[in-house]
């Protein structure tokens, strides 16, 4: 799909879902400009409807069904992020939406999304084995399963973000974005990398996981074990096929791993000075914004802070 194709979709997205998701802010950071001897701007994802940019991808998502599709209803697998903004886009469009956890989960996040209204479903002993069984009963029952970033019009949602960022500002020169399953990154590099060609394009990730940077590094989609890390809402696997391996390939210019410790001593530094939650998503960006900052002197620079959920006992870990 060319620049032009995905613009136009994203486009649509656009339209579709403004009236459901906020257009965040775009804000100068005083206290990071002056550490960095730069311009430093924060997409404000941590302010989105469901504390996470994902709402953008889902709500794109399922106003895009038919009438047909709606009927039926959607399933989803997510503890996290994805589970929510599914959970609450479908509420929005008043459609029967499920979404699949495996045991053990945080009561914490099945409360996140059970108050938005999905049925829960407990199955397997990790979140693939969700996702497989939510896949296969969508397929069988003619559900519609809503992918956390395997997906053109989930893609387009989240390229949203970077219409909203382009609107707001005249140009950047860097914009740095954390990377899971790519999702995000396809999106919003796409649609700023067709109106400022010259932007560099910064993908980051935990060292604990990063399979999207360690699969662009070989050249096809590695199967890797993921660690633990703060930065939850980027772990995990990338999906065979994924529409996003071939355009993270394309459009990133760098990449940065990030240890824990640098991830968490990032979001101190935030949460100090900016006065704001984030998650551990959040954090990886910006330590990776503190970890190439000698590079970026001068610089019109944008980090997408991709959300603000974060649970207390995490952040308790965090500030101690």
């Amino acid at each position: 799909m060319n620049d032009m194709d995905f613009n136009k979709h994203i486009l649509d997205a656009v339209s579709r879902i403004s009236n459901f998701a906020r257009e965040t802010t775009l804000s100068r950071s005083e206290y990071f400009s002056r550490e960095m001897n730069a311009q430093v701007y924060f997409k404000l994802e941590n302010q989105q409807v469901t504390g996470s940019f994902k709402v953008r991808g889902a709500l794109n998502k399922i106003l895009s069904l038919t009438e047909s599709e709606k009927r039926r209803g959607v399933l989803s697998a997510s503890t996290g992020n994805h589970g929510a903004a599914v959970a609450h886009a479908s509420k929005e469009a008043n459609i029967e939406c499920n979404i699949y956890v495996p045991n053990r989960s945080s009561e914490a996040k099945i409360s996140n999304i059970r108050i938005r209204g999905a049925k829960i479903n407990v199955f397997g002993d990790d979140c693939i084995e969700a996702e497989e069984k939510a896949r296969e009963l969508a397929q069988i029952n003619g559900f519609t399963y809503v992918s956390p970033y395997n997906d053109v019009q989930v893609i387009a949602g989240q390229g949203t973000l970077g219409f909203e960022i382009k609107n707001q500002i005249d140009a950047l020169d860097v914009i740095i974005i954390s990377v899971g399953g790519g999702g995000l990154m396809a999106g919003t590099a796409s649609y700023l990398r067709s109106k400022w060609p010259k932007i560099r394009i910064v993908g980051c990730s935990p060292e604990n996981s990063a399979v999207m940077i360690h699969s662009m590094e070989a050249g096809k989609i590695l199967n890797l074990e993921s660690l633990p890390t703060l930065s939850d809402g980027t772990a995990g696997g990338v999906e065979e096929n994924s529409l996003t391996f071939p355009l993270c390939c394309d459009l990133i210019d760098e990449t940065v791993l990030v240890s824990e410790q640098e991830i968490k001593e990032a979001m101190v530094i935030y949460m100090q000075n900016e006065h704001q939650l984030i998650e551990g998503a959040a954090g990886t960006a910006i330590a990776a914004l503190l970890k190439i900052k000698n590079q970026l002197k001068g610089k019109r620079i944008g980090v997408v802070i991709c959300g603000g959920n974060i649970a207390l006992d995490i952040l308790r870990e965090v500030i101690n």
